[in-house]
């Protein structure tokens, strides 16, 4: 079968370096073996949209070099699909309406480690539906007492008790909007995705989206969770801690082929950060295994500068 990936930013903000990254890897592991590239932006919440942001973003992978098959997907444009979606899982009995609030939950959930998302505790589950809500209620979906393994193709196998570890998710938030974990495994089931290519911060989705996606009567992808972009200090790169974007480096007067460079090093698809195009770097990585890593990549001080 013909490898397709895709990259799903958020246009929530200007591209930063830890999203090219993703775009970059995601790019040369279809191109290199002749596959299809797709792009999807990710805009259901529409209150943290902003405007023109799309159309930066899509500059931004054009001066980079990567290009993408078919029309862009915008996840706003499919809420007829993601509700057929939901409408399914509640003809299995899966889905309950939930008015916790967030204070709520995090009074009795369980969140054993640093970091970790908080477990949904059942509240809801089995509450009188006769009584009013309090609030616009979410609706979640059950999740059963099984466990799902999965080998990720970069970072190993792993295995996750759902009931434990995940917890009932919501699916569809008290302002309508349709969460995350199910549009994303909707759509990269329905545009035929083989592997989904992204940031190792996703891995504890993966579950989940597994399970729903079979739930819903389709076969997952596989997946590959490349590591995390970090700052010369080691903290994590996001766009309210003003990561280095490309729209800077490019005002900057760096070349499109010097950051793809900087990045094929750090990804561990080049031995040397020598400037290099997309198309260059693909047809080098074609035939062979590739080394990827797997540990976090800190920015070059000569990248930061740049920003």
């Amino acid at each position: 079968m013909a490898v397709c990936t895709r990259f799903a930013p958020s246009p929530t903000g200007d591209l930063h370096l830890g999203g090219a990254w993703t775009a970059l890897a995601s790019w040369v592991w279809a191109r290199r073996e002749g596959g299809t590239h797709l792009l999807r932006v990710e805009d259901l919440d529409s209150p943290r949209v902003l405007r023109d942001a799309e159309e930066r973003i899509l500059e931004d992978l054009t001066w980079l070099g990567l290009d993408w098959d078919g029309p862009v997907v915008r996840q706003s444009e499919r809420s007829e699909i993601y509700e057929a979606a939901l409408g399914t899982l509640y003809r299995k009995g899966l889905i309950y309406p939930c008015d916790c609030s967030r204070a709520e939950i995090a009074r009795v959930a369980s969140a054993p480690h640093e970091g970790e998302e908080l477990v949904y505790p059942g509240t809801c589950r089995e509450r009188d539906r006769a009584r009013g809500m309090r609030r616009t209620p979410a609706l979640r979906v059950r999740m059963p007492d099984e466990v799902v393994g999965y080998g990720d193709i970069i970072q190993g196998h792993f295995e996750h008790d759902l009931a434990r570890d995940v917890g009932d998710q919501v699916l569809r938030r008290g302002d309508g909007v349709f969460s995350y974990q199910l549009a994303v495994i909707i759509d990269d089931v329905a545009s035929h995705v083989s592997v989904v290519v992204r940031g190792a911060d996703l891995l504890a989705s993966t579950p989940r989206q597994i399970w729903l996606a079979r739930t819903l009567g389709a076969e997952p992808p596989r997946y590959a969770h490349v590591p995390l972009v970090v700052g010369p200090d080691g903290t994590r790169l996001e766009k309210r801690n003003r990561a280095p974007t490309v729209r800077a480096l490019r005002k900057a007067g760096m070349s499109p082929e010097r950051v793809v460079g900087e990045l094929a090093l750090g990804l561990g698809l080049a031995e040397t950060n020598e400037p290099i195009t997309p198309a260059a770097l693909a047809k080098a990585c074609a035939g062979r295994e590739l080394p990827w890593r797997k540990e976090p990549w800190r920015i070059p001080l000569s990248l930061v500068a740049h920003s």
